[in-house]
């Protein structure tokens, strides 16, 4: 199993799949609980002082790491195949294939950008939250105040109040977006359900939840950012921001 896992083009592409179903998973769990900060910010907070660095909460991050590791790895590893595997062809003057999608053909590419989108998402909030639980300390400076380890609402008002954050994570999800798009159907198909019956289907159900689940992490950047525009940032973790609007 190993060796086919490693080994065969076939496997690769499977352990993409299941990789990727799993991180799709946590994509909407994570989405539908950043919600919670839109409608309530003292729920959001209890949800994260809940998980924090608790041994569920660190368990569940160190698998998180593993299946992007993972996930990452084989897509650099299938695309330098499939590479090498065009041969001289590479050079070639080539037209757009009809009915290759764009994206399907740049999923590297898309893929970078939300690796390095994550990257940031880990320096603006995993390292002011989980990480300095795990260092002992119960909070650290932010924008020239003291926040809390668990005070995840404030973390979110201060970076959505930043036009140029703002701009970042609108570009990483929608690089989000274009990946979500094919990988979802794409997935599917790797298992052998893509069917000339089920194939626009699981392209349709592919477009469902990548929206959803884009369109669920963006409200919350575009909400805070007009909270901070209309000056609610400061009272946010009161409640009324949403209030506001």
């Amino acid at each position: 199993m190993s060796c086919f896992l490693c080994n065969s083009s076939l496997g690769k592409k499977l352990v993409m799949s299941v990789t990727g179903c799993c991180l799709v998973l946590f994509l909407l769990f994570h989405m539908s609980m950043n919600l919670v900060a839109i409608i309530n910010p003292e729920a959001y907070n209890m949800i994260c002082a809940f998980l924090g660095a608790n041994w569920y909460a660190l368990v569940g991050t160190a698998g998180l790491a593993a299946l992007v590791v993972l996930h990452f790895v084989y897509a650099l590893v299938l695309t330098v195949n499939n590479y090498r595997a065009r041969g001289t062809q590479r050079y070639a003057v080539t037209v757009n294939e009809q009915g290759v999608e764009w994206a399907s053909k740049n999923m590297l590419v898309l893929g970078v950008i939300v690796v390095v989108g994550l990257l940031l998402h880990l320096f603006n909030f995993w390292s002011k939250m989980q990480l300095v639980e795990l260092m002992g300390a119960e909070g650290s400076m932010v924008g020239g105040n003291f926040v809390s380890a668990h005070d995840g609402a404030i973390l979110i008002a201060y970076t959505f109040s930043q036009w140029y954050y703002v701009a970042l994570y609108l570009v990483w999800l929608a690089a989000l977006w274009l990946h979500l798009n094919h990988g979802i159907w794409s997935m599917f198909q790797t298992v052998g359900w893509a069917n000339d019956t089920w194939y626009p289907r699981l392209k349709c159900i592919g477009k469902i939840f990548s929206t959803v689940i884009v369109l669920g992490f963006a409200a919350v950047v575009v909400v805070y950012f007009v909270c901070s525009l209309r000056g609610y940032a400061a009272a946010v973790c009161e409640g009324a921001c949403c209030a506001g609007l």
